[in-house]
């Protein structure tokens, strides 16, 4: 499930919000297990990823490559990271960097930057043995990688929308979504076939094109039905039927650019809030906690804000504050999903993409 931000002028941002200073990082000895619940983060200003304790803060970090954007966890405890030069693999429990396997797809020189190319959004299929990547094609539509996870190498590839912010699966792995940040747009990918069937996703419409705020970011896959659920705005949710290609669209409460989601298991629909595109018209950096049943509870943050986790038990929201534009900070912020109460960790450079261990 992390980039790229929106192309149209920069908001007037509000100076940075300062974070402690993460703890010089290093290496645990490879006999020593990485905890159930620790945090991963795919840390964009760096070439780095982070392992995270939720109570004390970053405790290692791992080379993986240039500018890591998404990353993905299997069951057998390797994470898959969308980087600038290809898709790192790293083994939680040694915290090692095991391959770095090249993608198929040209996307020019290896940068940094919102706008770089290479892998971005990432997803595994439910039974480990594919990842599927977006690669990003700098000025031009992007690519779906399809990666053996057994052999290590990409194996098959499908054409998809510009900037795959985002990869998502069907629940029972048979189809992949990749949201096209830049071409308003999530292509539904069969993952026997690779068939692509885009779906425009606008619920503004498009004027504007590429300088538009107002394009789809991450999605959310609604296991109770299949659905995909696209936040715009704080305003607007765009409800997805992936067989149909027919858009519902639902009030949202939070006045506010949103970037990252999520749906927990019993339902709740999360977004990340990054502030508003104007200052003078909209609200601040936020977390929505939306019911199934369309009630929201909108939790203030400090700072913009880019992606988003939740705990094993469904308590917690851990907030990357790696945001994809100006004002981003280096931690996380955790979110009680009970009381509402937040408290701020030092975790990484530019975090993004997160998982829990």
């Amino acid at each position: 499930m992390l980039l790229g931000a929106c192309t149209g002028p920069a908001p007037a941002a509000g100076p940075a919000v300062p974070a402690p200073a993460a703890p010089a990082a290093s290496p645990l000895p490879t006999a020593a297990p990485t905890p159930a619940g620790t945090l991963l983060v795919a840390d964009f200003g760096a070439d780095t990823v982070t392992f995270v304790d939720p109570a004390r803060g970053a405790v290692a970090s791992v080379t993986v490559g240039r500018a890591p954007y998404g990353l993905a966890v299997g069951a057998d405890g390797r994470a898959w990271v969308a980087t600038a030069e290809g898709v790192a693999v790293v083994d939680t429990r040694t915290r090692t960097r095991t391959a770095l396997i090249a993608l198929r797809t040209a996307s020019g020189p290896v940068t940094d930057g919102e706008y770089r190319g290479g892998g971005m959004g990432i997803a595994l299929s439910p039974d480990g043995s594919r990842a599927y990547v977006g690669v990003n094609v700098p000025g031009a539509n992007g690519a779906l990688e399809v990666i053996d996870t057994a052999g290590g190498e990409v194996t098959a590839t499908a054409p998809v929308g510009r900037r795959p912010f985002d990869v998502d699966l069907a629940p029972d792995g048979s189809q992949v979504y990749v949201t096209g940040h830049d071409s308003f747009d999530v292509t539904v990918v069969d993952a026997g076939s690779l068939r692509p069937r885009r779906i425009e996703v606008a619920p503004y419409g498009t004027e504007g094109g590429l300088g538009s705020w107002l394009k789809p970011h991450y999605t959310a896959v609604r296991a109770s039905d299949g659905m995909l659920l696209l936040p715009f705005e704080g305003e607007r949710l765009a409800v997805v039927d992936p067989r149909t290609g027919r858009t519902r669209v639902e009030a949202m409460t939070a006045d506010t650019h949103q970037h990252g989601a999520t749906v927990t298991p019993d339902g709740r629909l999360l977004v990340v809030g990054t502030g508003a595109v104007d200052p003078s018209d909209g609200r601040g950096p936020s977390l929505t906690v939306r019911s199934p049943d369309g009630r929201e509870r909108v939790v203030p943050l400090d700072g913009p804000h880019e992606d988003l986790a939740v705990s094993r038990d469904g308590g917690t929201a851990y907030v990357t504050g790696g945001f994809t534009r100006d004002g981003y900070w280096n931690g996380i912020t955790v979110v009680d999903l009970g009381d509402g109460t937040t408290r701020r960790l030092a975790a990484g450079s530019r975090p993004l993409g997160i998982a829990v261990l």
